[in-house]
């Protein structure tokens, strides 16, 4: 069989939009939840009636002051960051946030320091 250059560059230009989508589906992948700062226990989860509003609720277990915010992943809608909270040693506090919503609701939430 006979190939011309033209139909090896239209198999190349197809192999590497392949590649090209496979390494942008890769990078699409969602992180997993970073890890509770030290020092703080917390909770997190969705508002009971919401959807769309998330929280963490941290108890600084340690010897210094820390700060925290709760962050959420909003899906179609871009990512939200809570209000910075800053806790005394043995003080506990809440961070909340709001996806927006035209999007597909919270999908994960973790815990900044």
């Amino acid at each position: 069989m006979k190939k011309t250059l033209g139909s090896l560059s239209r198999r190349a230009a197809a192999t590497g939009l392949a590649t090209a989508l496979a390494v942008a589906g890769g990078l699409a992948v969602a992180a997993p939840a970073s890890a509770t700062p030290p020092g703080l226990s917390c909770d997190t989860g969705k508002h009971a009636v919401d959807d769309y509003t998330g929280y963490a609720l941290c108890r600084n277990n340690g010897s210094t002051t820390q700060t925290f915010w709760v962050h959420l992943v909003c899906g179609w809608s871009p990512d939200v960051d809570g209000e910075h909270v800053t806790l005394a040693p043995g003080q506990s506090g809440q961070s909340t946030a709001h996806c927006a919503g035209l999007g597909t609701g919270i999908g994960e939430i973790s815990v900044r320091p």
